[in-house]
C-alpha cells in the first residue's frame, strides 16, 4: 500500500511508501492530504520590456482619459473650488476666516521679520504676495501662508554670520526666497514629498521645542533693553544675556511683560472657551495697538521704536519678500474660523495690502518689545514637553531621539540639530530593517490558524517541523540576521509544547512568506546557500504563501526548481500536513507480525475510525466552530486535528 498526498503546487509528488500496509494502516489514516492549489507565475510573459511597455500604455491611456477640466484642475487648483463654490454656504465663513487671519498676520509678520534680522516692513511684504499666489496654485484650502518663526530663525542663522550691510542682507534674504521657491518647485515636479517620511514626529517635536527656546532667548534683548549676540545656540545667548546684565532697563521689560501677559491670557481664553474664541487671533493686534497707544501718548525714551517704516517704498512690497511657508497657528485659526476655500486667503492678503497702503505711517510707533512679545507668545506653543512625557511612557527609543534632537539643536545650532535628528532617525530605521521581527507560529487549538507562539501561548508546534515567519522584506542588510535566527530556532527546540510523533531532530523548515513584500538578489543567493546547507543535513525547506512578486523573483532565480514545486504551498497548514506525513513515515518501525496480529483492529473498527476522522477534518477545515474533535489515544496521530487540553 502507498500513502500519497495531492500537493498544492505540483501534481507529481513523491509518494510515501509504508514498509507494511498493516503496520502503517494501524498507525495513521490511509487518505490523501487535501491542499489548496498554488498558482505559479509564467516567467515567459514577464520580461522587463513588456512590463515597461505596459506601464507606458497605462500612462498614455491615463493621459487620454484626462478631460480638459481635469487638466485645469491639475495646473490651477483654485479652479476646483471656484467652479463648485457655494456662495450662500461658503462666502460668510471665508470672509470671517480671512478677516481673522489677516488681523492676526499683520503684527505677526512684522515680528517675524525682526526675528529674521530684517526691517518689519519686509514681513508685511512676505505676508502679501505669497498669499495670493498660493490661493491660486495651492492645493490646501485652509493653509495660511506667510512668515513663520522657524523659517525666520533659519534666515537669521544663515545670513547673520556674514559681515553684510543692511541693504545686502535684505537682498540676500530676498534671493534666498527665490532659491527656496525654485528648489520646492523642482521637488514638487519630481514628487519628492516622500522624503519627509524619514523625519519622525519625535525629531520634529524635539527640533521645534529647542528652536522655540532659542527664538525666545533671541528676543530677550527687546525686553532687557540692551543688545544680545545673534546666535542659534543657547550657550552664546545665555552668556551674552548674563554679561550685559548691568545694562538692564526696566521700562521695556515691564512693558514687554505686560503685553506678553495680555497675549497669553487672550490666547488661553480663546483656546479654552468657545465664546471667547475670537480673542485668540485678536491677541497680536491688541498687543500692537496697546503698545502703539502707550508710546504715542507718553513717548518713553528708553523704549526703542522702528522709525522710517512709513517711508518704505510701497511698490517694492509686491516683490520684496523673504522665505515664507505655511503657519501652524494661523492655519489652525483659519480652520477654526470656518474657512472653506482659498477665498479666505485672498481676503487675508487683501488686509495685508490695505495695511501696506494705509497703515505704514503708524508702524513707526510700534514698540519693539511689543513685537518681541508677539514672537515669544507664538513660539511658546511650540515647546512640546507633553510630547516628551508621552514618548517616555510609550516608546523609550523615540524619547531618546527627542532628547538627542533637542540637545543638539540647543547646543550645536539648528542646522546641525535637524541633521543629527534625521541621521539618528534613519539609523533607527536601518537598525529595525536590519533586525526584523521573526516569529515562530504555532497552531491554535481547534483551528487551522497559525499564530506567534509568544503572543498566543496556547498555540502548539509539531516535532520535527520548524515554522518561521519573517515580518519584513528580505534583502542584503538583514539576510545574515535572518540566517542566524533560523539556525537558533533549529537548535533551540522546546518539546514541551510540541505535538506529533517523537523524532530526534528537525526534518522540515517551513518559511511563511506572507509578510515578505520584497526579496533581492542577495537574499536569493542566501536562500540557495541555505538550501544546500539544509540539504546536506537532510532538512527540507518549504515555502508557504509567497506573494506574486516574491514568487516571480524566486522563479526567475531558479529557487522554485531548486527546492521543488511540490514544497510550495498556499497555507502554512497545507505545508504542515504534508510534512507531518513525511515525519510519521520516517518515525514508523515495522512491528512483529505476531504482536501486530494481537493488536490488529477489525475491518469495521478501522472503517469507523477512518469515517470519524474524515468528518472531523471536513468540519474543521470548513470553519465550523462547533466541531467536536475526537481524542486520540496516541500522541503521534494528532497531526491534522487539534488537541484538546
Amino acid at each position: 500500500m502507498e500513502i500519497t498526498y495531492a500537493s498544492s503546487s505540483h501534481r507529481d509528488l513523491p509518494t510515501i511508501s509504508a514498509s507494511s500496509s498493516s503496520s502503517l494502516g494501524s498507525s495513521m489514516p490511509n487518505r490523501p492530504v487535501k491542499t489548496i492549489p498554488l498558482q505559479h507565475p509564467n516567467t515567459t510573459s514577464s520580461s522587463s520590456a513588456p512590463l515597461a511597455q505596459a506601464m507606458f500604455s497605462r500612462w498614455t491611456a491615463k493621459i487620454k482619459r484626462t478631460t480638459p477640466s481635469q487638466w485645469i484642475d491639475t495646473f490651477l487648483p483654485c479652479y476646483r473650488w471656484i467652479r463648485t463654490y457655494k456662495w450662500r454656504e461658503y462666502l460668510q465663513p471665508d470672509l470671517m476666516a480671512g478677516l481673522t487671519v489677516g488681523i492676526m498676520l499683520v503684527p505677526q509678520a512684522m515680528s517675524y521679520a525682526k526675528l529674521a534680522g530684517l526691517h518689519p516692513i519686509y514681513g508685511l511684504y512676505t505676508g502679501f504676495i505669497p498669499i495670493f499666489v498660493y490661493a491660486i496654485f495651492g492645493s490646501s484650502r485652509q493653509l495660511a501662508i506667510g512668515p513663520v518663526a522657524l523659517v525666520s530663525l533659519l534666515v537669521s542663522n544663515v545670513l547673520g554670520g556674514m559681515d553684510l550691510s543692511d541693504e545686502l542682507y535684505t537682498e540676500l534674504a530676498i534671493l534666498l526666497a527665490f532659491m527656496v521657491g525654485i528648489m520646492e518647485c523642482i521637488m514638487a515636479f519630481l514628487r519628492l514629498g516622500w522624503l519627509i517620511r524619514f523625519i519622525s514626529h519625535s525629531v520634529i517635536s524635539g527640533f521645534t521645542t529647542a528652536s522655540a527656546i532659542v527664538i525666545a532667548l533671541s528676543q530677550a534683548k527687546y525686553f532687557l533693553g540692551y543688545d544680545v549676540v545673534r546666535s542659534s545656540k543657547i550657550v552664546p545667548l545665555i552668556k551674552s544675556i548674563i554679561s550685559g546684565a548691568h545694562k538692564f532697563s526696566w521700562p521695556p521689560f515691564v512693558m514687554g511683560s505686560c503685553i506678553l501677559a495680555v497675549l497669553l491670557v487672550m490666547k488661553h481664553l480663546g483656546k479654552s472657551r468657545k465664546q471667547f474664541r475670537f480673542l485668540r487671533p485678536a491677541g497680536p493686534l491688541t498687543a500692537v495697538v496697546l503698545g502703539t497707544v502707550f508710546v504715542k501718548i507718553f513717548h518713553p525714551s528708553s523704549i526703542s521704536l522702528l522709525f522710517g517704516l512709513g517711508l518704505a517704498n510701497i511698490l517694492g512690497s509686491f516683490f520684496s519678500a523673504y522665505p515664507s511657508t505655511g503657519s501652524f497657528s494661523r492655519s489652525a485659526v483659519n480652520n477654526d474660523s470656518g474657512a472653506k476655500t482659498g477665498l479666505a486667503g485672498i481676503v487675508a492678503g487683501t488686509i495685508m495690502g490695505c495695511s501696506l497702503l494705509f497703515l505704514t505711517p503708524l508702524f513707526e510707533y510700534i514698540p519693539q518689545c511689543g513685537l518681541a512679545a508677539i514672537v515669544i507668545s507664538a513660539v511658546m506653543g511650540l515647546v512640546d514637553y507633553d510630547e516628551a512625557i508621552f514618548l517616555w511612557h510609550i516608546d523609550k527609543k523615540d524619547f531618546v531621539l527627542w532628547i538627542i534632537t533637542s540637545a543638539t539643536t540647543l547646543f550645536l545650532g539648528i542646522e546641525i540639530g535637524v541633521l543629527v535628528g534625521v541621521g539618528v532617525s534613519l539609523a533607527f530605521v536601518i537598525h529595525e530593517s536590519a533586525n526584523p521581527h521573526i516569529a515562530v507560529p504555532g497552531r491554535l487549538p481547534g483551528t487551522t490558524v497559525y499564530r506567534n507562539i509568544q503572543q498566543y501561548p496556547e498555540a502548539y508546534t509539531y516535532n520535527g517541523i520548524v515554522i518561521v515567519r519573517v515580518d519584513a522584506p528580505i534583502y542584503f542588510a538583514n539576510i545574515s540576521f535572518i540566517k542566524d535566527r533560523l539556525r537558533e530556532y533549529e537548535a533551540d527546540v522546546d518539546k514541551s509544547a510540541r505535538h506529533g510523533p517523537e523524532v530526534e531532530r528537525i526534518h522540515f523548515l517551513i518559511l511563511e512568506m506572507s509578510p515578505i513584500t520584497y526579496i533581492d538578489s542577495s537574499a536569493v543567493q542566501a536562500l540557495k546557500d541555505l538550501h544546500q546547507e539544509y540539504k546536506s543535513r537532510d532538512i527540507e525547506i518549504c515555502i508557504a504563501n509567497p506573494n506574486q512578486d516574491v514568487l516571480l523573483t524566486l522563479t526567475k532565480a531558479g529557487i522554485v526548481e531548486l527546492i521543488g514545486k511540490e514544497w510550495y504551498f498556499v497555507r502554512v497548514h497545507d505545508a504542515v500536513q504534508v510534512c507531518l506525513q513525511h515525519v510519521q513515515s520516517l518515525n514508523q518501525t515495522p512491528k512483529n507480525s505476531d504482536s501486530f496480529a494481537e493488536d490488529k483492529p477489525s475491518f469495521f473498527q478501522r472503517l469507523s475510525k477512518q469515517r470519524e476522522e474524515d468528518l472531523s477534518i471536513a468540519e474543521l477545515e470548513s470553519g465550523d466552530k462547533k466541531t467536536s474533535v475526537p481524542r486520540f489515544t496516541e500522541p503521534h496521530l494528532e497531526p491534522l486535528l487539534s488537541r484538546k487540553s
